[in-house]
């Protein structure tokens, strides 16, 4: 892999792991366009590891609250919210854990796929379009829910985001309230899986092959990207414009379709 195409697909990952139009299948996506096929666990960490780290510096205060409230051990509001992170991201571990060989053989270039779970996401968003009333807080069955949507979203072009927080969103959940769960939830299954493949990196360093300058050129494209995507997914969830990538969605999924 170039540096210019480090940078790429690092931007690429970063705008896309957040604004609702599925990171996954744009990754694919642009390894079809670019003729890139050396994408392997090593750059897959690196730059999920960056749009992690750049939703944890948005969410910092949040973060810290959360962290502050757990310190006082004993069950309070951020014991609550906590646990429920942790209970939405059960399902997709699930998946991870028992079905990685499954998952992986999803990313082998079909981009019939990427495009026919691309035109699911954006039905997902244009569903929001109808949804009025949003106000409610996330209960313990909304993170189940929202968990499972998180989990189909290892289908390379089902949003994540946008699957997460459509289905919030059809639950009748505050906006604000389903974006920040649904970008906080993300960082226990990444950085999950970044310590189980770190750990396969650990038993076998061959399965890193970067160069620092593809490493570093990767890394800073992918966080760069991915602060500016998150703090602009907020706002755009806020203005309840999400149809506008579901025309997107549209666009690219029927070109994926019969390219």
């Amino acid at each position: 892999m170039s540096i210019v195409e480090a940078i790429i697909l690092g931007i690429v990952q970063g705008l896309t792991e957040f604004l609702p139009v599925s990171s996954s299948g744009h990754i694919e996506l642009g390894k079809a366009v670019l003729g890139t096929q050396d994408v392997g666990i090593d750059f897959t960490i690196l730059v999920h590891v960056a749009t992690a780290l750049a939703s944890v510096l948005v969410f910092r205060k949040e973060i810290v609250e959360l962290i502050q409230g757990m310190l006082k051990f004993r069950y309070n509001e951020s014991w609550e919210y906590s646990l429920k992170l942790i209970l939405a991201s059960v399902p997709v571990a699930i998946v991870g854990l028992l079905y990685k060989d499954e998952v992986e053989a999803l990313f082998q270039g079909d981009l019939a796929l990427v495009g026919s779970m691309l035109l699911i996401t954006a039905a997902l968003l244009m569903i929001t379009t109808f949804i009025k009333g949003t106000g409610k807080s996330i209960g313990w069955h909304h993170a189940i829910v929202i968990g499972i949507a998180q989990m189909f979203a290892v289908m390379p072009g089902i949003s994540r985001s946008g699957a997460t927080i459509a289905i919030a969103l059809i639950m009748q959940i505050d906006k604000a309230k389903a974006a920040k769960f649904s970008f906080l939830m993300v960082l226990i299954p990444i950085f999950g899986q970044a310590l189980l493949d770190g750990i396969d990196i650990y038993k076998d360093p061959s399965l890193w092959s970067l160069g620092a300058g593809v490493s570093i050129s990767g890394f800073v494209a992918a966080f760069a990207s991915g602060l500016f995507a998150c703090t602009a997914m907020l706002k755009i969830v806020q203005t309840g414009k999400l149809y506008y990538f579901s025309a997107y969605c549209v666009l690219v999924g029927l070109v994926a379709i019969f390219a």
